[in-house]
């Protein structure tokens, strides 16, 4: 376990002062700003004795900064399954003057994250429309509206203009965009939470408030939440379309018709009502080689209809 002591009197915000301090203290080591925040996030860091989670700390007066850690763990970096991916011509769904409908495929961030340096589609559709208009002399604006996780294919959305940010985004807050997505999940039995996953209805409807129920420090996990405590109001419509055969479990085809668009909003309505998605581990679904969740259709009244079928290969 490593512990280093820090003194002094500035008054600074505490990443700050780490991010000037701890270069010199740890040389040997590649010290990115982002390890810095995730160092303080993770509860190694106190200040006078206390425990603290914020990097905007504000460090006023004397004061003892005192960093423990382990330096094997804390400077292994993961490296990221990612796929290998280039933007083509044949991702692209739809597109015109102001906006551009792309094909994300799984395993593949939308944009770039914390461990920086990542693939990514934003980067991938910039460097595409770039080598399309090549007198350009500036990379081409590229707006992201919303997200798809990383392990989930289909419809994505950006604009190409400024000018239509507030108009799309006004759309999404609004629900006028029908959101279509397919979703694969077991029937074979019990998922490994000991939910029972063999009784499906033909359709249903689930309305809850939800929100992020891990730590700060911890991946990213959400859950029923009442408002009370801050959970946001969720909607979804689902629809069962056939009973398939996947990786050799038998499986439901279901349609999912989202009202709101909540951070994971089909993988926690379907798990908590005790079928998750076939592949979705962190809400208790079975191993399978894919997360089988597909924004399948994104579309605007007298505007546009942008679908998009998933290529799962042969479901039979």
């Amino acid at each position: 376990m490593q512990k280093i002591e820090l003194k002094t009197t500035d008054k600074i915000l505490l990443d700050q002062y780490l991010k000037a301090e701890l270069p010199a203290v740890l040389s040997q080591y590649e010290l990115s700003n982002s390890k810095i925040r995730r160092l303080i996030i993770a509860g190694a860091v106190s200040v006078n004795g206390k425990q603290i989670f914020r990097p905007s700390f504000e460090l006023r007066g004397s004061s003892l900064v005192q960093i423990k850690f382990d330096k094997e763990k804390f400077f292994f970096e993961k490296q990221p399954d990612d796929i290998k991916f280039e933007m083509t011509e044949k991702n692209v769904l739809f597109e015109d003057d102001n906006l551009i409908f792309v094909n994300k495929p799984a395993f593949f961030p939308v944009e770039q994250t914390i461990t920086g340096n990542r693939a990514n589609l934003h980067d991938a559709l910039v460097d595409y429309l770039w080598k399309k208009n090549p007198s350009l002399k500036n990379p081409p604006y590229v707006g992201i509206m919303h997200r798809l996780d990383r392990d989930t294919s289909g419809i994505i959305l950006f604009t190409k203009n400024r000018a239509v940010n507030k108009e799309i985004q006004q759309m999404f807050e609004n629900h006028d965009f029908i959101k279509e997505y397919f979703a694969l999940v077991c029937i074979d039995g019990c998922d490994r939470t000991g939910k029972n996953t063999t009784q499906l209805p033909d359709s249903f409807t689930v309305e809850k408030y939800m929100g992020r129920i891990s730590p700060k420090s911890q991946a990213g996990k959400w859950g029923s939440l009442p408002q009370s405590r801050g959970g946001l109001y969720s909607k979804t419509d689902f629809t069962v379309i056939k009973e398939c055969l996947v990786e050799g479990k038998k499986c439901v085809l279901i349609k999912c018709s989202l009202y709101t668009g909540r951070t994971h909003q089909i993988r926690v309505h379907l798990s908590e009502m005790g079928f998750p998605i076939l592949g979705d581990r962190l809400y208790g679904g079975k191993s399978a080689q894919r997360l089988y969740l597909h924004s399948a259709r994104l579309s605007a009244p007298e505007k546009f209809d942008v679908f998009c079928k998933p290529d799962w290969g042969k479901i039979n």
